[in-house]
């Protein structure tokens, strides 16, 4: 009776390569950026009891909706479930309403009188914090970074399977 071989033991990652992803790895830059920029934003909209990513699903909504909470999850590159949770407490403090299309398995989603004067008040204090982020990178820069940014959310790059 023969057993199968043994696994090979695990090689573990060369130091040189580990200590280079901090320099070189493109998720660690957009995320660190990423959180850098949405407190900025943060902080603007605090006032209101708004975060960022609550003023983008806002101004998402106006401009879309009333809209599918599927296209609106197509849309933003979120998945559903993401998004209805963060829609639900949109739906608590007032700022959108959920309903059911005429396909009742269609959720669609429109701001409430209460959001679109949310919103309007949002607006000046967004503004504040996008002159703040030009001002820091600079008017050349931040033309470029939405350049590449909106390359790459034009490109086919998909999740590895």
């Amino acid at each position: 009776m023969s057993h199968p071989p043994p696994e090979p033991e695990p090689v573990a990652p060369k130091s040189i390569e580990l200590s280079r992803i901090p320099a070189i790895c493109l998720g660690m830059h957009v995320r660190r950026a990423s959180r850098i920029i949405t407190q900025v934003y943060d902080a603007a909209l605090r006032p209101l009891g708004l975060a960022l990513n609550q003023f983008t699903l806002l101004v998402s909504i106006h401009l879309m909706g009333p809209v599918a909470i599927t296209q609106l999850a197509q849309t933003l590159s979120t998945d559903q479930t993401t998004l209805t949770r963060n829609l639900k407490l949109l739906e608590q403090r007032g700022w959108v309403a959920i309903a059911a299309a005429e396909d009742r398995r269609v959720k669609l989603v429109s701001l409430s009188p209460e959001g679109r004067t949310l919103l309007a008040a949002a607006l000046p204090l967004w503004e504040q914090a996008q002159n703040q982020v030009i001002q820091q990178l600079g008017d050349q820069k931040w033309h470029t970074l939405l350049s590449l940014l909106s390359d790459l959310k034009m490109s086919d790059l998909k999740t590895i399977d």
